[in-house]
């Protein structure tokens, strides 16, 4: 019975006797642009049917915030990146349909 004490007792100890050798970090890559190039800028203008926010990355137009004095707001996004909002009636597939928040979290 001692005897098993004494080898539980030896086993409890070899994970401290362990040797842990830990790989240093890499090294973190350096910023490419200044925090307030990452920003968009935003654009807002009052009407008298509501308020619109234009938001711009790095001068290109990518999305527009409607908010009307009626109803909630709803947002248009620029689908390919020529910096205005498209709308086609000839062609159903790239008109840029009107999106609202249902959930936020």
């Amino acid at each position: 019975m001692k005897r098993l004490i004494l080898l539980m007792g030896l086993f409890m100890t070899l994970p401290s006797w362990a040797e842990e050798s830990l790989a240093e970090p890499p090294r973190l890559p350096e910023p490419q642009q200044s925090r307030e190039a990452l920003e968009p800028e935003v654009t807002i203008v009052e009407t008298s049917k509501g308020t619109v926010h234009e938001y711009r990355a790095n001068g290109q137009l990518y999305m527009v915030k409607i908010v009307p004095r009626v109803g909630a707001p709803y947002y248009m996004i620029d689908t390919n990146g020529d910096g205005e909002m498209d709308a086609r009636e000839d062609d159903i597939r790239s008109v840029s349909t009107p999106q609202w928040v249902l959930l936020r979290w």
